[in-house]
C-alpha cells in the first residue's frame, strides 16, 4: 500500500481549487490527482481517478455539496473533507456534512479566500491527512448505528445513586477526528443526572458555539461553551471554545474552568492533554478520562497522569474508531483501565457512577465488540 494518498479538490473557486492544490502538494504524504469545479464533474473524476480522499465544498451551483455528499456516501463511500465559508448558516451545513458522513471540515473564507486558506494550510493538511487514514462506514452501517442511538435506561433508584454521589466527581473527553458524532452518540444517550463533563474536540473553532448547540438539542444534559471562571454543575456539560485551551482549577474547595490562550499543546488549541494534566492535579480520584477517535497523539500522555493518580479511565477500541491513533497511543501507554466500543461507553459510566465500585485500575481489559 502506497503511502501517498490520491486527493481531489472539489470546488467551484478556481481560487480556492488552486490554493487547496498548492498547500497539499507541498505534503509529501499528499498527491492532487486532480480537481472539479461541480459535483457531476467530480462524480467523473472520482470514477477516473480514485481519489483516496476528497476536499469537497459545501456552496456549488447547480448540486450543492450536502446534496452530492449524500449521493456519494450512499453509492460510493470515501473520506470526505468539507469546505465551509465562515457563517452562521455555513456552521449548520458544516455540521449536517458530518452527520451525513464527512470525516472533518474546513473553514473557508469568504473573502481574501488563497490568503484565507494559506493561513491555515497546516490544519488543511493534518485534516485531510487525518481523513486519508479514516475508516468510513458503508450507509448499512450507518443505518443499524443511528438505530441502536437510544438513551441508556436508567431506573428511579439508579438516578438517585447518581445524583448521592460526591459533587467532586466528573467526567473528561477528548476527541478528534471522527469525535462529532462519537460524542453525539455518548452524550445524547446519558441520563441528565450525570455529573459535569468537560468536553474538548478538535474543531474549526467558528463551529464551536454551532456544535454545542447541536448538542443540548439532542441531549437530556445541558450543553454550553465553557466560560471562564464558572464552576461545573451536575447535569452540565461544558465544550471547550475555538482556540482556547480548557483547563481544570480549584477555588476553595469549588471547581473552576479556566481558559487559556497560551501556546497550542500537540499542535492543538484546545488541547485534549491540557485538560487532562489540569484533571488529574484537581480531581484526581474523582475524575473520569474517555479518549475518542483521532488522529495523533493529543490526550494519551494527560490521561497516563489521570490513571498515575487514580481516575478511571476509557479508550475507545479500534474498531469503532474513525481514526484510531490517540486511542492507540494511549492504550500503548498503559493509560486506558478499560478498551471498549463506542456504544459499550455511555452504559459503562452510567454503570461506574450508579454501582460506585469503579473498575481495578491496576489492569487493562478490552472489550469484545
Amino acid at each position: 500500500m502506497s503511502d501517498i494518498h490520491r486527493v481531489l479538490v472539489i470546488d467551484d473557486s478556481a481560487v480556492a481549487r488552486r490554493a487547496l492544490t498548492d498547500i497539499l502538494s507541498k505534503d509529501d504524504g499528499l498527491e492532487v490527482v486532480g480537481t472539479a469545479p461541480d459535483a457531476m464533474i467530480g462524480l467523473r473524476k472520482i470514477q477516473e481517478l480514485s481519489p483516496d480522499v476528497i476536499t469537497l465544498d459545501i456552496e456549488m451551483p447547480g448540486m450543492d455539496g450536502l446534496t452530492f455528499l449524500e449521493k456519494l456516501m450512499k453509492s460510493t463511500p470515501l473520506p470526505v473533507v468539507m469546505v465551509s465559508a465562515y457563517t452562521e448558516a455555513g456552521s449548520e451545513k458544516a455540521l449536517r456534512s458530518l452527520e451525513l458522513g464527512a470525516v472533518d471540515v474546513v473553514e473557508k473564507p469568504r473573502y481574501e479566500v488563497r490568503q484565507g486558506l494559506t493561513t491555515v494550510s497546516e490544519l488543511i493538511i493534518e485534516k485531510v491527512k487525518a481523513a486519508s487514514q479514516a475508516r468510513v462506514d458503508t450507509p448499512a452501517t450507518r443505518f443499524f448505528r443511528e438505530d441502536t442511538l437510544r438513551p441508556v435506561s436508567v431506573s428511579q433508584e439508579q438516578r438517585s445513586k447518581i445524583e448521592a454521589s460526591s459533587d467532586q466527581r466528573l467526567i473528561a473527553i477528548g476527541a478528534s477526528t471522527g469525535g462529532p458524532q462519537a460524542l453525539l452518540r455518548i452524550l445524547r444517550t446519558l441520563p441528565r443526572e450525570m455529573p459535569p463533563i468537560l468536553v474538548v474536540q478538535h474543531i474549526t473553532p467558528s463551529f464551536t458555539q454551532s456544535f454545542s448547540k447541536s448538542l443540548d438539542a439532542s441531549c437530556q444534559m445541558k450543553v454550553e461553551v465553557a466560560v471562564d471562571g464558572i464552576k461545573p454543575i451536575d447535569g452540565h456539560i461544558y465544550v471547550a471554545p475555538g482556540d482556547c485551551h480548557m483547563l481544570l482549577a480549584r477555588e476553595n474547595s469549588d471547581y473552576r474552568i479556566r481558559l487559556s490562550d497560551h501556546d497550542r499543546v500537540n499542535r492543538h488549541r484546545p488541547s485534549v492533554d491540557e485538560l487532562f494534566r489540569s484533571v488529574a492535579d484537581h480531581a484526581r480520584q474523582n475524575a473520569t478520562g474517555v479518549l475518542l477517535t483521532g488522529m495523533g497523539r493529543d490526550g494519551a500522555a494527560g490521561m497516563a497522569q489521570m490513571r498515575q493518580n487514580g481516575a478511571w479511565t476509557i479508550a475507545q477500541d479500534e474498531a469503532s474508531s474513525v481514526v484510531f491513533g490517540m486511542p492507540s497511543v494511549a492504550i500503548e501507554m498503559g493509560a486506558a483501565a478499560r478498551v471498549m466500543s463506542l456504544d459499550h461507553i455511555p452504559g459503562e459510566l452510567v454503570n461506574y457512577f450508579t454501582t460506585n465500585s469503579g473498575v481495578n485500575q491496576r489492569g487493562t481489559r478490552k472489550e469484545s465488540v
